[in-house]
């Protein structure tokens, strides 16, 4: 297992629909989404369980959220760990849309 204090790296992976957060090259979480034209539904988010309680649920979801919005994506948070992050950061309630 990496070390949680080893370098941290979150890319988009376009091609399997998914942000992910590597730790010294080692997955330890990831965000699962789909896109629609003017959206991200921000869908699932893991954190592999060695990896948890060292904050990569919320790095992941400030990484996705800051993407959309550089991307001028609406969001569409049907991921509870997503809304709960967005309730508790409300800088980032202008992202959310009501569609489905």
């Amino acid at each position: 297992m990496a070390d949680p204090s080893d370098s941290i790296e979150i890319s988009d992976n376009a091609a399997d629909s998914r942000y992910e957060l590597r730790i010294g090259g080692e997955l330890a979480g990831l965000v699962e989404y789909r896109l629609t034209p003017g959206r991200i539904v921000l869908v699932h988010t893991e954190v592999l369980p060695e990896f948890e309680g060292h904050g990569v649920g919320g790095r992941l979801a400030k990484y996705a959220l800051d993407d959309a919005r550089a991307r001028g994506l609406q969001v569409v948070a049907r991921c509870p760990f997503i809304a709960e992050y967005i309730r508790r950061h409300p800088d980032y309630q202008e992202l959310l849309t009501s569609r489905r």
